[in-house]
């Protein structure tokens, strides 16, 4: 079991808005996943990876993907009080989920840098 988060890299995050909305994405999909995927993840130590997309849409494709195959799947969306406009779409979280299914879905993805 692992957790994906996949961060819209065209959006250049300053380090700390970006810290913030992965763990917005984190938190969001983990509370999709069902009791016992969350339990077996929790056990095996919360294992997570930050990847980069290249923009929102493919983030958008990547979301329904996920939801397609069961994945939770749960994007976020800044308020714009900060350093960038309202309405964003800054991140996807997938899983708590199978390893396997979820490199399936983010295995073209790179690591965030």
């Amino acid at each position: 079991m692992k957790q994906v988060v996949v961060v819209d890299g065209s959006l250049g995050l300053p380090r700390g808005k970006l810290a913030a909305q992965v763990a917005h994405a984190a938190v969001a999909s983990f509370l999709e996943a069902g009791e016992e995927a969350k339990e077996l993840w929790l056990a095996d130590g919360m294992p997570k990876v930050v990847l980069e997309s290249p923009d929102a849409a493919y983030l958008r494709r990547l979301e329904t993907a996920a939801e397609e195959r069961g994945i939770p799947a749960r994007s976020v969306t800044d308020a714009g009080k900060t350093v960038i406009p309202a309405e964003t779409t800054t991140c996807l979280g997938l899983g708590p989920a199978p390893e396997e299914a979820l490199d399936e879905l983010t295995g073209e993805l790179k690591l965030l840098r």
